[in-house]
């Protein structure tokens, strides 16, 4: 049976999205920063080849059970996702002269009267959402496409914001709808995808059913104005359908029908069409043959709700990691670089659900004082030969001699491992397989460092590992970090 889901059940999975940030029984959504070891091809321990891709090439995450898992065994940091953090977001779309655009029309994908061809628009598209129907211009005015001057090249740059049509020299019209504000280019402007949202005063101007564009399929021939010649103007044309009031005036050159400008927009229409009657009627003598296409509206009319209008099926969110941070120590560190971005919902810290804004997510020693633990190196392979337990190093604090630490599943585990994914315990020395370093944990230290929790000398992750959603995935190439840089992600969802 023939069926379709609507662009409509996009933009409802979106606002439901969006509302899960802020409603009353609002999840918690957090990213996730992760992979400081470089992506490469090993072998595990049971003799099974396990290929990550290069660091300059890493291969794409997989949508699997555990790739949900391995996920949280390198992450790193997580940082709380606010509703200030979010937007509903289109494709980004700058006006550039002697590009042709397409229009605005509400009939794309659907069949041609009399034929089994779909309408579609001047690039191709058989959807409305997947036509360039709409412009940001270079003052950050987002305008719509009413007409593209049957296809013509746009050479003049939109302007103004005013709720009428605007009209410009190069034959297209255009519907103002909103501008991005100075916060909204810094926080959800990007290369490809732009912040939507409706203007309260254009959307107070709009009016439903309302008629601003009528295009000629064909002229036809033999037209004549009221006064017999046959090129004029034929005034008063009603144009029929469901609304009231529409009425047009028709150019015609040589007998030909060149032009068609509405003069009464109307109100309530959601069919509408012009007949040969009704142009001979009003002064077009026996003219024949003119097909003339009514576009409609949306709901509502243009400008009445830009991100229905607009095709908002996206969601941005932007996060800052601003060098070292954290509410009460070095959550989020910037000693090790990160090759992994994640999303995830509603995790648990500690056991309950996560609420705190940063969240590390690596594992942690301390070390005793005496004897003197060594220097250890980022990335380096961690051993405890009496527990047989294998990691790498994230960080090394000498200051406060804290060794914060990863544990995966394979990659870390080779011969000198026994095979099982073994938790650092106990007083054992700890070595450093590249730096020779060596630490004895201080089993003696139960207190706080830097905001975290340690018992026994060993601190847990504070993101409580393989709980929660994980929603998103992405492996990349490694972003090195530093104390005095922030790095920007900006992660789009699509409905």
């Amino acid at each position: 049976m023939p069926a379709i889901v609507t662009n409509k059940f996009r933009i409802h999975n979106q606002e439901q999205f969006v509302e899960s940030f802020s409603e009353a029984s609002a999840n918690v959504y957090y990213l996730m920063l992760g992979r400081p070891q470089a992506f490469a091809t090993s072998t595990r321990p049971d003799g099974r080849t396990e290929n990550e891709g290069t660091d300059s090439v890493p291969i794409a995450a997989s949508d699997s059970v555990d790739s949900e898992f391995y996920t949280f065994d390198d992450a790193i940091a997580a940082k709380k996702i606010t509703s200030s953090d979010v937007s509903i977001a289109i494709p980004r779309r700058n006006w550039t002269t002697g590009t042709v655009y397409d229009m605005y029309r509400h009939d794309y994908g659907r069949r041609i009267t009399g034929t089994t061809t779909v309408k579609t628009s001047t690039s191709g598209a058989s959807n409305l959402f997947d036509a360039t129907f709409y412009v940001v211009s270079s003052t950050y005015n987002v305008y719509k496409v009413l007409d593209n001057n049957s296809g013509a090249a746009s050479t003049v740059e939109p302007t103004g914001t005013s709720t009428s049509v605007l009209s410009t020299a190069d034959g297209y019209k255009w519907k103002y709808m909103y501008t991005l504000t100075a916060s909204e280019q810094t926080n959800f402007l990007s290369t490809d995808f732009m912040h939507v949202s409706t203007d309260s005063t254009v959307s107070s101007a709009a009016v439903n059913g309302a008629l601003d564009i009528v295009t000629i399929k064909a002229g036809g021939s033999a037209y004549t104005t009221s006064g017999a010649s046959d090129t004029g103007t034929i005034t008063s044309v009603p144009i029929r359908g469901d609304g009231s009031s529409g009425a047009c005036t028709v150019t015609i050159v040589s007998g030909v029908i060149t032009g068609v400008t509405i003069t009464t927009a109307g109100t309530g229409y959601t069919y509408g069409y012009i007949t040969n009657a009704d142009i001979q009627s009003q002064g077009g003598g026996t003219g024949t043959g003119a097909e003339l296409d009514v576009i409609i509206g949306p709901k509502g009319g243009h400008g009445f709700n830009a991100v229905k209008e607009l095709g908002g099926f996206f969601v941005m969110l932007n996060i800052n990691f601003e060098g070292v941070e954290s509410g009460s120590g070095s959550d989020v560190s910037a000693a090790n670089d990160f090759r992994r971005i994640a999303l995830i919902r509603d995790p648990n810290s500690g056991g309950s659900a996560a609420s705190a804004t940063t969240l590390r997510a690596t594992k942690a020693v301390r070390f005793t004082a005496s004897p003197t633990p060594g220097s250890f190196t980022v990335d380096e392979e961690i051993n405890q030969a009496t527990t047989g337990a294998v990691g790498k190093v994230v960080e090394w604090d000498s200051t406060n001699r804290v060794l914060y630490y990863i544990q995966t599943r394979f990659n870390d585990e080779g011969a000198d491992s026994n095979g099982n994914l073994t938790a650092f315990s106990t007083a054992a020395v700890i070595t450093g397989q590249s730096s020779s370093a060596t630490g004895t944990p201080d089993t003696g230290f139960t207190d706080t460092v830097n905001g975290s929790s340690f018992t026994s000398g060993y601190s847990s992750s504070e993101l409580d590992a393989d709980t929660g959603d994980v929603l998103y995935i992405e492996n990349r190439a490694p972003i090195t970090r530093a104390t005095d840089q922030t790095e920007n992600v900006k992660l789009i969802v699509e409905f």
